[in-house]
């Protein structure tokens, strides 16, 4: 029994011994950035100036995906010429990628190729490296390991000297203990050797999916990237014209907007067809709504005794007339006098048609200017104050902006202003206040362009440039994002498949573009679009 717990002690120390020569000997475990993820298909990648080349190994295919360097944008009618180990051949274009049928890709070891890529007339000669693994490749081929990759002397060690201890057991203890030698033997075959359980785990290989290293740096495989659409842009250092951020807010033109008020109070009626509802097309001159005033108890009386004594001068004034009618042909009157009482007669029944006027009409409310409804909503019956704002006309193509300044702007001054969703809006200068509106001055600009889905009364943010001149690195807005800690932050495409985050300090330069004046370096290419889907990776 000593004798084999002895020799069991000597075999776990040559085991160990072994184990720690085969895990040093010929390889570097030093630190190293990976160009992919371990659990990544074997892959290569080489860049120039024109175009970034990454080949993807796929069983005994070999895909290549091009795009140019400084976009990230795909490149999908180009040729490729591959030098490949079985001689040159060229590439077949397949949903946006390049394919070559690689059975040397069922070998382990690594694999130089040249590949020589033309796109309209551009021209360029890109040399990558494969490096497949044994296990990568035992899946490319369909085939089975070499023993040599299996059986190493630390493996082969651990089953002889499993099998000794079985059979000692068996002959100390009878056939009972053969269960337990064996669980003996599966623990040192997978606990004796470690770098043979690293390549099966190693070597399991998933599909390509995008993931956050340790480091927070993204890994984003280039299919990956065409569905999340990056786009990059370099950087390059300018002098930009300093930018002041001012506050404002959407107002309707004043030459193309009106107001709809009642000159006095009443009670609001709607004309045929109904009130206008919010958003209705209005031309001038359409009546929008009827005011009628109401009559009070002393009213009524006067217009009662005027209407009375109407009554009675229009009857003398007609016996008036009767009566020189009469005698004119006698020549008791002359036809002037006649002609004077019929005028009079005329005059006192338009003055009295004129006050049952008054009582029967409403005043009516036209619309002052072509657009449309921006504001108001009036119920039948409603009573309307005098001055009272019953409708606001807006010509939704014609809109202002109106900032608030505490300091004098300069007349022809280049602005842009920023919506609440991030939208840019280019301005014109309009002009500027000379009296101050809650210690601001207010400045006037019309928005240039397409003005769809904005609205009076709306917040924006304005962004005026003035004469002072500042270096830089601009970039777009959406570009910049917020770090965890709350800093400024973008996305920096280092290698084919590698997106770094950078913090930056920035300031406002227009509403398309931020100044980044720190955290960033000329000829970096910086991510434009898709930067929020390239963030909530994990």
């Amino acid at each position: 029994m000593r004798i084999l717990f002895a020799s069991a002690l000597a075999a776990a120390a040559l085991l160990a011994g072994l184990s720690a020569t085969a895990a040093h000997e010929g390889h570097d475990h030093g630190p190293a950035a990976p160009a992919a993820r371990a659990d990544a298909a074997p892959r290569g990648e080489a860049t120039s100036d024109a175009f970034e080349l990454v080949a993807v190994a796929q069983g005994e295919t070999l895909v290549f995906y091009l795009d140019r360097f400084g976009s990230n944008e795909p490149v999908r009618d180009a040729t490729l010429a591959v030098e490949a180990p079985g001689g040159p051949v060229m590439a077949e274009a397949a949903g946006g990628a390049y394919r070559i049928n690689a059975p040397w890709l069922g070998r382990p070891g690594q694999t130089d190729l040249i590949v020589t890529v033309t796109a309209g007339a551009t021209a360029d000669i890109l040399p990558l490296s494969i490096d497949v693994p044994a296990r990568a490749a035992m899946q490319a081929s369909g085939g089975v390991l070499e023993a040599s990759a299996i059986l190493r002397p630390s493996t082969a060690l651990a089953v002889v000297f499993g099998a000794l201890l079985g059979a000692g057991l068996m002959a100390y203890r009878g056939r009972r203990r053969v269960a337990a030698a064996v669980l003996l033997t599966g623990a040192l075959l997978v606990g004796g050797d470690p770098s043979s359980a690293q390549d099966m785990s190693a070597g399991d290989a998933g599909p390509d999916r995008a993931a956050r290293n340790a480091d927070g740096s993204v890994f984003v495989p280039k299919p990956i990237q065409r569905i999340y659409a990056l786009r990059t842009a370099a950087t390059a250092v300018a002098a930009h014209r300093r930018t002041i951020e001012l506050p404002g807010r959407i107002i309707p033109d004043p030459n193309t907007s009106g107001y709809v008020q009642a000159s006095v109070g009443g009670r609001l009626s709607a004309p045929a067809g109904g009130f206008p509802r919010l958003g209705t097309p209005v031309r001038t001159g359409d009546v929008l709504a009827y005011v009628t005033p109401p009559m009070q108890a002393i009213d009524v009386s006067d217009m009662r005794q005027r209407q009375g004594e109407l009554d009675q001068q229009i009857s003398i004034v007609a016996r008036r007339v009767t009566r020189f009618e009469t005698l004119l042909p006698g020549g008791a009157v002359s036809r002037v006098q006649l002609d004077e009482a019929r005028l009079e007669l005329e005059g006192l029944k338009e003055r009295r048609a004129s006050l049952d006027h008054i009582r029967r009409q409403p005043e009516a409310l036209i619309a002052p200017v072509n657009g449309v409804v921006a504001e108001g909503t009036p119920v039948a019956g409603q009573m309307a104050q005098p001055n009272a704002v019953i409708f606001q006309i807006v010509d939704p193509a014609q809109l202002w902006v109106e900032a608030l300044s505490f300091d004098p702007v300069a007349g022809q001054v280049a602005a842009s202003a920023i919506a609440a969703n991030g939208r840019p809006l280019p301005l014109s200068f309009r002009g500027s206040g000379l009296a101050d509106r809650n210690q601001s001055i207010p400045v006037h600009f019309a928005v240039e362009g397409e003005t769809g889905g904005l609205r009076a009364g709306q917040f924006v943010t304005v962004m005026a440039t003035n004469g002072e001149l500042k270096e830089g690195i601009a970039i777009p807005r959406g570009s910049l994002l917020r770090s965890p800690n709350g800093q400024d932050m973008v996305y920096v495409h280092t290698r084919a498949e590698r997106f770094e985050p950078r913090p930056v300090r920035i300031e406002p330069l227009d509403g398309e573009r931020v100044l980044a004046v720190a955290g960033l370096e000329p000829g970096q290419r910086v991510v434009v679009q898709g930067a929020e889907l390239l963030h909530n990776v994990r």
